[in-house]
């Protein structure tokens, strides 16, 4: 959540500047909410109320990520350069350019994957509303997606013509909805999940055969 703070203050102006100096922050980095514009009363004297207002300090994306990944990233041994974007749907990408990148990825991208995981929590816990993170490296997620997108494809026009149900190996939720989205308009196939994480798979089915399973 975004630190804040209430003042008090014979106008506005001074509560805000008040608040500022106690966040050690200044304006721009700073959202306003006038709670009481205050009234001088009578002569400025009688029935007087004092202005209140509420001063958040705005959450600092960059820093948050750098502090994050910054020491993790060390102890693996890798010399990072980070590169931050917030677009105005509040995702958040982060982007890495590393020599050692495969230390990054892990198995399949569980590494990244769980980086990007823990990242998202520490994002969010100074975020009011929910922040989608999105982690990569060495653009690893496009090429993967790409990568995913073939396979999905080659094999759906093998189960199309063998007519015989396809079992892909485990894949997180991420990459398992890229093959039920790669393939949702294919006439002859179809596209379910089974098992439990984090041995979930996807298997492509001819429609010849009746059942029915929820994607996931």
């Amino acid at each position: 959540m975004s630190q804040y703070i209430e003042k008090e203050g014979k106008t506005v102006e001074s509560a805000i500047n008040e608040a500022l100096m106690e966040l050690d922050i200044d304006m721009e980095d700073a959202d306003i909410e006038i709670i009481d514009e205050g009234n001088k009363g009578l002569f400025g004297l009688i029935g007087g109320r004092s202005a209140v207002v509420r001063v958040y300090k705005r959450a600092n994306y960059e820093e948050i990520v750098r502090n994050f990944l910054t020491p993790i990233l060390s102890a693996m041994g890798v010399d990072e350069d980070i590169s931050i974007d917030l677009d105005d749907d509040n995702n958040l990408t982060v982007r890495l350019s590393a020599e050692n990148i495969g230390i990054v990825i892990g198995r399949r991208g569980e590494t990244l994957d769980a980086l990007q995981y823990l990242l998202g929590l520490a994002v969010n816990k100074y975020s009011d509303n929910f922040m989608r993170v999105i982690l990569d490296v060495g653009n690893y997620r496009e090429k993967r997606e790409e990568t995913l997108e073939r396979l999905a494809k080659r094999l759906a026009d093998k189960v199309s013509k063998t007519r015989r149900n396809m079992t892909l190996e485990p894949m997180n939720p991420y990459e398992r909805r890229i093959i039920h989205a790669t393939l949702q308009d294919f006439s002859s196939i179809e596209t379910y999940s089974i098992g439990d994480e984090p041995n979930r798979k996807v298997v492509i089915k001819y429609k010849g055969h009746r059942n029915s399973y929820a994607k996931e």
